[in-house]
């Protein structure tokens, strides 16, 4: 948080800036926390929030990070803060950090950074995606109506898929037919044993 307002200190008016800092300084209870957060939407201009992954500082450390990115102005100018879910990228998770190749048709899943700087350069088009894809914007006061939280999921909806099971009698019926070819197995076995 001290590094956080000694970056807005130095920064002149209109100087911009790109911060990794740990999950907590996005949604941390405190007093400073919510203030340093409510300074940054209201007093300057926070433009993007993107979420990485936990191994991407690995050996060195384990803890989930986010990229913080916001101007100087002292006069506000947050409209919609643009979060985006880095899931990938182009490195394995743990600690040997090798890289992933992917299978030439999907080197997107193995890697979001160039999917990152195609849509952090169009913004605007991403006022129509859903809450639910990997990245989104999320208006200022909805922002400020979360005591100024700024974890992605507190705003991502999670879009959960319909799972239709058979009917119970139906299942048991399965289940007898399959104990019953289970007991002739047996059976057939015994005699071949006999």
């Amino acid at each position: 948080l001290l590094f956080l307002a000694l970056f807005l200190r130095l920064l002149k008016p209109g100087g911009r800036a790109a911060v990794i800092v740990p999950d907590g300084v996005l949604f941390g209870s405190s007093n400073a926390h919510k203030t340093l957060r409510q300074l940054l939407v209201e007093g300057q201009k926070l433009e993007a929030v993107i979420s990485m992954p936990s191994g991407v500082f690995k050996p060195y450390a384990g803890v989930s990070t986010a990229i913080l990115f916001f101007t100087r102005t002292d006069s506000g100018g947050t409209d919609h803060v643009w979060f985006y879910d880095m899931q990938a990228d182009g490195y394995s998770l743990d600690d040997k950090r090798t890289p992933l190749n992917g299978d030439g048709t999907h080197k997107h899943v193995n890697n979001n950074i160039p999917d990152i700087l195609t849509r952090w350069g169009n913004r605007t088009a991403e006022a129509n995606r859903q809450r639910s894809e990997q990245s989104f914007l999320v208006p200022k006061a909805e922002i400020a109506g979360n005591d100024y939280d700024l974890s992605i999921n507190r705003y991502k909806q999670i879009v959960y898929a319909e799972i239709a099971y058979d009917a119970p009698l139906v299942i048991l019926d399965e289940l007898a037919q399959l104990e019953a070819e289970i007991q002739a197995g047996m059976a057939e076995l015994r005699g071949m044993l006999a």
